[in-house]
């Protein structure tokens, strides 16, 4: 008995020479049109046109072709973060991504947990982006970003409490958190201040230099600041408040207002009234802050709009140098409410 031969599944994969071939243009004006090249011009009919009949077929221009035509990608790499970094980073992030799409980047998130810095460093320089952008909890080298830019990476940019040599550096100096908590329950005469350390592994970047900041600001005031670990979980928050009136604390900066909710709330279920007894202060400034009772005093940290982290890749890509810049990003300043 004769078989009938299987047909493949695959489908054809369409190429730019059928794209030309249905719009009734060349492979050229394909090229231009659906990499949006500006110093040819085409009718907008023609651009209408072709981009038709690519949707038609479904052809998708081949990105590694393209960037060996263009010497180079328009692939930004944000490497993944590690951390909890809450939603006012989260909306930072999300303000950048459509800004860099906007201006026609590909971004792409990598995941380096367990890389050190010059692994982490070699491992994104082997996709050749044309700029990085990193948090700064990889911890870049001089030396990560010398191979970074010999691979190909016109802007390397770290985002962190430090600079790093060779690199574009937007500083957002988190004592400045730590300082304005301070200055507010100074202010409101408070001299026994617990400040909040959270145990999950990597958040030190933020929490010690918010730590910092505190002990600064009290310098010569005769207050005393008390650091406190504790989990983001309420067994922790829980175990920390039942012996809070053995630490003799009148005021407590919890770091963030994530761990202010968390802890003000087993404060209130230990009898410990807030604020008769203890201050609570956080920071990012929440919606649910505000919905509390008694509404979260906070601190709220001004970033940058996520446009300017964009124009500035895109500004550093179109004009690479070797002399770096550097922007002092972070300002804060405390909003009062009942909880203190």
């Amino acid at each position: 008995m004769s078989q009938t031969p299987k047909k493949s599944a695959e489908l054809p994969v369409p190429t730019s020479t059928d794209v030309a071939r249905l719009a009734g243009v060349s492979r050229a004006t394909v090229s231009y049109v659906l990499n949006n090249t500006s110093a040819v011009r085409i009718s907008e009919p023609t651009r209408r046109r072709v981009r038709e009949a690519a949707e038609e077929l479904g052809y998708v221009p081949h990105a590694a072709a393209r960037s060996l035509r263009a010497g180079h990608t328009r692939m930004v790499l944000l490497p993944t973060a590690h951390i909890p970094v809450g939603p006012l980073y989260g909306q930072f992030f999300n303000e950048l991504h459509w800004a860099l799409r906007n201006l026609d980047y590909t971004v792409v998130q990598y995941g380096s947990l367990g890389l050190s810095g010059d692994e982490a460093a070699r491992a994104w320089a082997e996709l050749r982006p044309v700029a990085v952008v990193s948090l700064g909890e990889i911890t870049l080298t001089a030396r990560g970003v010398s191979l970074l830019k010999r691979s190909g990476a016109k802007a390397v940019i770290t985002m962190g409490p430090q600079r790093v040599e060779g690199a574009h550096s937007l500083v957002m100096d988190q004592r400045e958190v730590g300082i304005a908590a301070a200055r507010h329950l100074l202010e409101r005469g408070h001299r026994r201040i617990g400040a909040i350390l959270p145990e999950e592994p990597g958040l030190e970047l933020f929490s010690k230099p918010r730590l910092a900041g505190l002990r600064k600001a009290v310098t010569g005031t005769g207050a005393r600041v008390e650091p406190l670990g504790m989990r983001y979980d309420e067994e922790s928050a829980a175990a920390l408040a039942a012996r809070w009136r053995d630490l003799d604390l009148d005021a407590v900066f919890a770091y963030n207002d994530e761990y202010a909710q968390l802890l003000m709330r087993a404060l209130q279920d230990a009898g410990v009234d807030v604020p008769g007894e203890t201050a609570v202060m956080g920071a990012d400034d929440l919606l649910m802050g505000k919905l509390l009772r008694p509404s979260l005093s906070t601190v709220h940290m001004e970033l940058p709009p996520g446009q300017f982290l964009a124009d500035l890749v895109d500004r550093l890509v179109a004009h690479p140098t070797d002399q770096v810049e550097n922007h002092d990003l972070m300002g804060a300043h405390a909003v009062p409410r009942e909880s203190s």
